[in-house]
């Protein structure tokens, strides 16, 4: 464990017990909505990189349009 993470739960071991209970499950929490991105991030690499390739063949073909933020 780094001493960063460590510092805070020592903060955090500080709390009402209540408010550890909630402070674990916020926690707990993101790291399982970390885990979920990463692993769906993951497995969209095929697709993200077809659209990339479409993008620029449709870019070197000249049929793509200036986009207007405005």
């Amino acid at each position: 464990m780094t001493t960063t993470l460590e510092a805070a739960f020592s903060e955090a071991a500080k709390l009402a017990p209540e408010d550890q209970e909630l402070f674990a499950a916020w926690i707990i929490s993101e790291l399982k909505a970390e885990h979920r991105w990463n692993t769906l991030f993951a497995r969209s690499a095929d697709t993200l990189n077809a659209l990339a390739d479409e993008a620029l063949r449709e870019f070197r073909a000249g049929t793509t349009k200036p986009l207007d933020v405005d």
